[in-house]
């Protein structure tokens, strides 16, 4: 993942479509591959934080919710 600047955790419910999700499953289990017993070892859900947490960082996350009006009314 990018680097964290000074980062906290915080556990949110996030909407995505299904299409989305889907690409995070399939590309992490292309990268992870299967073991010996045929079974992928990937966490999928720890990389659907990992995508998301890397877009807020490169897209400028920060900026955007600095900016009030940006904030729902």
């Amino acid at each position: 993942m990018t680097e964290k600047k000074n980062a906290i955790t915080v556990r949110a419910i996030v909407d995505m479509t299904p299409t989305s999700l889907e690409a995070i499953v399939e590309n992490a289990k292309k990268i992870a591959g299967r073991d010996e017993r045929g079974r992928y070892c990937v966490d999928t859900a720890d990389k659907v934080g990992e995508m998301i947490s890397r877009f807020l960082l490169e897209k400028d996350f920060e900026s955007y919710v600095k900016d009030i009006d940006n904030f729902p009314r």
